[in-house]
């Protein structure tokens, strides 16, 4: 058995002191592969310090939403640099995010419509962050509806209608985390009419923790439980969800 967190920020300041050991926990209970997206220039450099010292990470590189601002074009250049100089397994994490803010919309909206380009350019998957911006996302992608356009919408909270207009927009799976453990969160229905191949499992670390440990800081070895859940919502077993989700993540990734 073997698992992929397709999402994790284990560069973040919150593992600094201890990154290795949460590696080492991760390792242990077969997460054996780790995709890092990228957040903006401050933490670039650290992201692909570890990403060389570990064979078992796989760097992104993208310009996140919450990191617009006045400078958005210099940080989208430098995206461009570790594009040309650094092995990238991906755009991302790239979008809208409208809960935060609303006051760079327009720069999100570019920022994110620039870097489905470089994707396409690279035909690189793109990892996408959608927060309440369903339909302006959708907008975006829109134009490129007839592409080659595909990845990975992150941390989906969506319901079924909107899995299906992401669908038709591109060949995107879903990345499930431990808001799929909230009781209240509603997401273990929508995933049980989601089709096993089209989910990868992440866990946002350190963020977004799942049940037992919602709350606390998230960790990469908590995969497992987010799989067990999916398990328990669709009738399968972790092993069927580990085997089907790797094979996903690792078509998208190419690793």
């Amino acid at each position: 058995m073997e698992f992929v967190d397709t999402h994790c920020h284990l560069y973040a300041e919150e593992f600094r002191s201890d990154y290795l050991q949460e590696l080492n926990k991760a390792r242990d209970l077969s997460v054996n592969s780790i995709i890092l997206p990228a957040i903006d220039g401050e933490t670039h450099e650290h992201l692909f310090q570890l990403a060389e010292q570990h064979a078992s990470f796989y760097p992104l590189i993208g310009l996140h939403p919450t990191s617009v601002n006045e400078n958005f074009k210099e940080e989208l250049l430098l995206v461009e640099k570790y594009l040309s100089s650094k092995k990238v397994y991906g755009i991302g994490e790239v979008g809208i995010d409208l809960y935060w803010s609303k006051e760079f919309k327009k720069e999100q909206v570019y920022a994110f419509d620039y870097q489905i380009q470089l994707s396409l350019q690279h035909r690189l998957p793109l990892v996408v962050h959608s927060r309440d911006a369903f339909p302006e996302i959708f907008d975006v992608l829109k134009a490129y509806k007839n592409s080659s356009i595909f990845g990975v919408f992150h941390a989906f909270t969506g319901d079924l209608d909107t899995y299906k207009k992401m669908a038709e927009l591109g060949d995107f799976a879903v990345g499930i985390g431990g808001i799929v453990t909230f009781k209240n969160s509603g997401l273990a229905d929508v995933v049980e009419q989601i089709p096993l191949d089209r989910i990868v499992l992440e866990t946002d670390s350190p963020y977004l923790a799942p049940t037992p440990h919602r709350g606390k800081r998230n960790a990469p070895s908590y995969i497992p439980l987010i799989a067990a859940k999916i398990a328990a919502v669709k009738n399968v077993t972790i092993e069927q969800v580990a085997d089907v989700t790797t094979m996903t993540a690792k078509r998208i990734f190419k690793i």
